[in-house]
């Protein structure tokens, strides 16, 4: 098996590759010094696009709770820049919806419960995430626990509210709030374009009709955008067998109107998220946020690495 080796990493040991994408690769590994599975998020230094890994990587390590995928560190490698965190053993959240077709109203409301908590857990910390899909949610099986937790995994459009504002259209298309589709180098609120993204998951399906993959034109997108902009919801109630206080959550998260949609903190007090949510789960962010930062590695020893990356990519 293949190790870790260059900038004196050679702790981590190669096991298989458990993930592919544009960015490169995920692989899982094990830490020789502990035994511990890590998954190692690996990038081609060739290809670094500098700016969006540093702010990643800067993002994701100041977030330490139970609901967020743990980073731990970051180093080089001859031909990657690799960032380990810890290893979900459950799969994806797109993967277990996908496997199911739907999931019944209780057992969505358990993971919406958790993804709701770590998003506003990473916005207190300042961090708009601007990427919240079924996809980049990731499941820990628990023993003892009848279903598993869900880690939010994905930081790579992350943006911090110190270092800017939310201008650029990132994101994944079908789950990307009107304000956002529609922005023209002006400024929007990340931090509600997430609210809305996570009507988005909570819907099950995608509510909006979208532009198939040969037709994701300006006229499919504006298309997209009109049916947005009308309340056009796929969104038939009983088909999906919700609730009405389901639904009426669903249509406060997905309204068009950014300054109209509903706010974070009143998601926490809707009557609906509240049902079945375990004691004291609305404390926990307070105790999170209260912890001192849980990676060793400082922003300048972060930014170095990144640095020391990208200069090797412009040296090629």
């Amino acid at each position: 098996m293949a190790e870790f080796t260059e900038m004196g990493v050679s702790k981590y040991v190669f096991v298989q590759e458990v993930g592919k994408g544009s960015f490169g690769c995920v692989v899982l590994a094990k830490n020789t010094e502990t035994g511990e599975l890590v998954a190692i998020k690996k990038m081609e230094r060739e290809f670094l696009q500098a700016r969006y890994v540093e702010s990643e990587i800067l993002n994701h390590s100041i977030l330490r709770h139970p609901h967020v995928v743990q980073f731990r560190e970051v180093f080089l490698s001859p031909r990657h820049i690799n960032i380990v965190m810890d290893y979900a053993s459950g799969g994806s959240l797109f993967t277990y919806v996908q496997q199911r077709q739907r999931l019944r109203e209780p057992l969505a409301r358990w993971f919406f419960q958790q993804l709701l908590l770590a998003v506003d857990y990473c916005h207190k910390k300042g961090v708009g995430i601007r990427d919240v899909k079924l996809e980049n949610t990731l499941l820990q099986v628990i023993p003892g626990l009848p279903r598993p937790l869900l880690k939010i995994c994905d930081f790579g459009y992350s943006k911090h509210d110190t270092r800017s504002c939310a201008r650029s259209k990132v994101g994944t298309l079908l789950y990307m709030a009107p304000e956002v589709l529609h922005n023209s180098d002006g400024r929007y609120n990340a931090k509600m374009a997430d609210v809305w993204s996570c009507g988005v998951m909570l819907v099950g399906r995608y509510p909006f009709q979208a532009p198939a993959d040969a037709d994701a034109t300006v006229v499919g997108v504006a298309s997209m955008l009109k049916a947005m902009r009308c309340r056009d919801y796929d969104l038939p109630e009983e088909a999906l067998g919700l609730s009405p206080r389901c639904a009426a959550l669903l249509r406060r998260l997905l309204e068009p109107d950014e300054g109209a949609r509903i706010r974070l903190e009143e998601v926490l007090a809707d009557p609906w998220f509240l049902t079945d949510l375990p004691p004291d789960a609305l404390k926990m962010n307070d105790k999170y946020l209260a912890s001192s930062r849980p990676c060793a590695q400082t922003d300048a020893d972060i930014r170095a690495i990144v640095a020391a990356a990208a200069a090797d990519a412009d040296g090629r």
